[in-house]
């Protein structure tokens, strides 16, 4: 086999397009990676903000879940109406060009090019970090694991779409399987407690070095909602659906969406319950949030590093 087809996938026939469009089941882990892995970081975006606040910053944690999760289901709704208006793709930059003016378009533009450059880096440093939370031996290699993973995707993507999304497709499925049951596992400890669940393992905790203040909460807020990111990508890649694409398309976004949520929502009570804050990214001791929750409901066996390595290659394919 020649090295460039080895590389990138043998070369496709015109003839052989229907061939790689792809249904909800494929659908999902293509467009719905970026998203369904900004459960994993979203969450400890906020939490990061708020660890000045110690275990007094959990108190806003649910209330700004709910706020995210609200704007999810609105921008659902949007993309939803902006499918069935461009069944051959329409994202934010051809629907502001269209609708609102070049200059808009461009605006749009320059905030995808910002965007994606950041996603790929977030997705990938955040994955590489479970793989550290779970191994700390590996943290003073995170720049090189990193880059490592960013050689890695660049060759998986350049392959077809419905072959990258066959290799998607385990990781994704094992990574909302892992979560359904800590999420179960997690919410039915803490019903059955009172709703003081006695963790496996204890986080670490955290003293309060700051006041509340409003826009701590803002700020807060802010980071929180990046776990919106990759909801736009199934509106932008409506033409890799077979037919009816736009059924198909408006079914994979609301499939994501809805795990999205449940994802979001759990996680919020559970490191309510269990007293999980974040931790210093940069410090030596760093732990990744759903580290700290998979270990606190279901202890360091082999589950939690199923559950650790799914987070892994989700996060890094995701970018």
């Amino acid at each position: 086999m020649p090295l460039l087809d080895f590389l990138l996938g043998r070369p496709l026939a015109t003839s052989e397009e229907r061939a790689e469009q792809i249904g909800p089941a494929k659908g999902i882990p293509v467009f719905g990676l970026d998203a369904l892995g900004s459960a994993a970081y979203g969450p400890e975006a906020a939490l990061t903000l708020l660890i000045p606040l110690g275990l007094a910053g959990l108190n806003f944690v649910v209330p700004l879940s709910i706020t995210i999760i609200v704007l999810l289901f609105i921008v659902y709704l949007s993309y939803r109406q902006t499918i069935a208006a461009y069944p051959s793709g329409g994202g934010s930059y051809i629907v502001a060009r269209q609708n609102l003016g070049t200059f808009a378009g461009l605006l749009a533009a320059s905030a995808l090019l910002i965007d994606y450059a950041l996603d790929a880096a977030v997705g990938i440093s955040t994955g590489i970090g479970a793989l550290t939370s779970a191994v700390p031996s590996l943290h003073p290699h995170t720049l090189l694991l990193c880059l490592a993973a960013l050689a890695i995707l660049t060759l998986v993507n350049l392959r077809g779409v419905s072959e990258t999304g066959g290799v998607f497709l385990f990781p994704t499925y094992l990574f909302l399987a892992c979560m359904a049951i800590v999420l179960a596992l997690g919410i039915a400890k803490t019903i059955a407690s009172g709703g003081h669940p006695i963790p496996v393992i204890r986080p670490p905790s955290a003293k309060a070095t700051a006041a509340f203040s409003l826009w701590l909460l803002i700020k807060a807020y802010g980071s929180g909602c990046t776990a919106l990111t990759g909801v736009e990508a199934v509106s932008n890649g409506v033409g890799a659906f077979r037919d009816d694409r736009i059924k198909n398309a408006q079914r994979t976004l609301a499939l994501i969406i809805f795990a999205l949520a449940i994802m979001l929502a759990g996680i919020a009570v559970l490191v309510k319950a269990y007293g999980i804050v974040a931790t210093d990214p940069n410090g030596n001791n760093y732990q990744s949030v759903l580290s700290m929750l998979f270990a606190a409901v279901t202890g360091r066996g082999w589950f939690y590093y199923v559950a650790i390595f799914s987070v892994l290659v989700l996060l890094t394919l995701s970018a």
